[in-house]
Parts: structure tokens; sequence; C-alpha cells
């Protein structure tokens, strides 16, 4: 699910803006399951997500495309 953003650079608006979407939903499920249990399946992974939708934000805006 995670990518690099040399793989995200080559996506177009729309399908970094679905990935997006689809990123931020699970991040949600994700601190939900964190909320209930108490702990994280993985550290790294909500880490790893949250970097990955800054990068997404990030390319969103060099391009100029709205979010």
């Amino acid at each position: 699910m995670i990518m690099k953003i040399k793989e995200l650079r080559t996506l177009s608006a729309d399908a970094l803006k679905s990935k997006l979407s689809e990123l931020r939903l699970e991040l949600a499920i994700e601190k939900r399951n964190i909320a209930q249990t108490g702990v994280a399946s993985k550290k790294t992974k909500s880490r790893e997500m949250r970097r990955t939708v800054a990068q997404i934000l990030t390319l969103l805006n060099e391009r100029g495309a709205a979010v």
C-alpha cells in the first residue's frame, strides 16, 4: 500500500486523489483500532501512511490540482 515518491510522481492527479482517499480511510481504521485496543498493529505502519499522505498532498499542491 505504501508507495515510494518516485512511484507517486508517475501517477496522474486523479490517481493520486484516489490513492489519497484510500490511504486516509486506511489510516482512520488504524487509528480506530489503536483507540479500541490501545496497541498499534505495527508502529511504523501508521507513520508510513501519514508520510505518504503528506507526500501526495505535496505533489498535488505542486501540480496545482485542487484536493
